[in-house]
């Protein structure tokens, strides 16, 4: 596992020096106005190819995501939540007021300064706060504009006023009942925030599109990222299949796409063609099952799953352990893999050999939280450290000296009108 740094830390050694190629993004910079999941995991993702990203939040709430749960807490006691956690590496946080016409003001003066402007209200909300794409583009043509919300942009939806979460738009997209067992309601959320990030990796990929165009034509543009758009492309078997006859997956005639246990766990077998059904039962030890009319067909395998393929194959896997079931049936050349534990996952060597757990250890935590690295590796380009998650308002005065060049009067004046947080 590998540790977060602490920028101030950073400051104190004189920094780390940069690769000699430098990472794909540096020179890109991004101001975005984000909350929980969708467009904070794609500007961290960004942010860790290079890109620098400053977030906008609010001086006393801050992103919503700060208040999730589980939490742990930041030096000055406040709430930090593991959505927010998981989101935020490598940016600085600055607290501005959007309710107040000043800060729209210094909200738009600092785009100018920036490439990419993001933002994830519902769809809207920008415009009514005075930092939409026209707004941002009038004072900075050559932006590339983010907007990442539940339904999009375009007036014609009739949900385009509909706030949404990742489940929403999850269970829009068809999955959950596609999904769904009979006699059993639809589950929610079954793999984490598919909505959220299915729309941070379209939405990074538009940016990156755009910025490439802008390049070319000195233009920038406004990319328009729905998260159910992006869910329903990342679940497309729901579309596809129906059109093609088949209403759910269960009884579809897939095969066998299933858990079975084992003496210690249970493991994830794909077994959707017959010559991988035959070696199945050959290893299993049931070499005539695969000359049993009932399971002569894929759907057949389904249909007398639980009557005949489940006890026949876990009569031979129970007297295993996950290992050596998952090593018998791969090595055979089965599609195969254990289903881990939690514990199982932060204890897996492969993530250790590809950095894919970060440590991260903000206010009271007991132990290190973890967090996901980065999933892209670039072979010419050494992977950077990252930085822990920005307090709340961390780096206001920092950046407002910067990008505007306000002096201490001016800092302690928004201060105290509530235009900008505290210190």
């Amino acid at each position: 596992m590998v540790e977060v740094r602490d920028e101030r830390d950073e400051m104190a050694e004189g920094g780390e020096e940069e690769p000699s190629i430098g990472r794909p993004l540096n020179g890109v910079r991004i101001l975005a106005v984000e909350q929980m999941a969708a467009l904070p995991f794609a500007t961290q993702l960004m942010a860790r190819l290079g890109a620098e990203v400053v977030k906008v939040e609010h001086p006393s709430t801050g992103d919503s995501a700060r208040g999730s749960l589980p939490a742990v807490h930041d030096p000055e006691g406040r709430l930090v939540g593991a959505t927010f956690l998981r989101n935020n590496l490598n940016k600085r946080s600055v607290a501005i007021d959007l309710k107040q016409p000043e800060g729209v003001d210094l909200v738009l003066r600092m785009s100018r300064n920036f490439d990419v402007f993001g933002e994830n209200f519902r769809a809207g909300t920008a415009d009514r706060l005075g930092i939409g794409y026209q707004a941002v583009r009038a004072v900075h043509p050559a932006a590339v504009y983010l907007s990442v919300s539940g339904f999009g942009q375009d007036p014609a939806s009739p949900y385009r006023d509909m706030g949404a979460y990742a489940s929403i738009v999850e269970g829009m997209s068809g999955i959950y009942e596609f999904k769904r067992a009979p006699g059993r309601a639809p589950t929610a959320n079954p793999v984490g925030a598919l909505g959220d990030i299915s729309s941070a990796l379209f939405g990074a990929v538009g940016v990156l599109a755009a910025l490439r165009q802008r390049d070319r034509t000195g233009i920038g543009q406004h990319v328009d990222v729905a998260m159910l758009d992006a869910t329903v492309a990342m679940t497309d078997i729901v579309a596809n299949f129906f059109s093609m006859g088949v209403e759910r997956e269960w009884g579809s005639g897939v095969g066998i796409v299933d858990t079975f246990a084992a003496s210690d766990g249970h493991f994830v077998l794909q077994c959707v063609r017959e010559h991988h059904f035959a070696v199945l039962c050959a290893e299993i030890g049931r070499p005539e099952m695969a000359d049993d009319e009932r399971l002569a067909t894929r759907a057949g395998w389904q249909d007398h799953m639980d009557e005949i393929l489940r006890p026949a194959i876990e009569a031979w896997s129970t007297g295993r352990t996950t290992v050596e079931a998952v090593a018998a049936l791969s090595g055979a050349g089965m599609a195969c893999g254990p289903s881990l534990t939690p514990s199982q996952v932060v204890a897996d060597p492969h993530l250790a050999v590809r950095n894919m757990l970060i440590e991260t250890l903000p206010g009271d935590a007991e132990a290190p939280v973890l967090v996901p690295g980065n999933p892209v590796k670039l072979s010419e380009v050494p992977e950077a450290d990252d930085t822990r998650v920005p307090w709340l308002g961390e780096h206001t005065d920092d950046v407002l000296r910067s990008e505007l060049d306000l002096d201490d009067a001016e800092l302690d004046d928004l201060r105290e009108r509530g235009v900008i947080g505290a210190v």
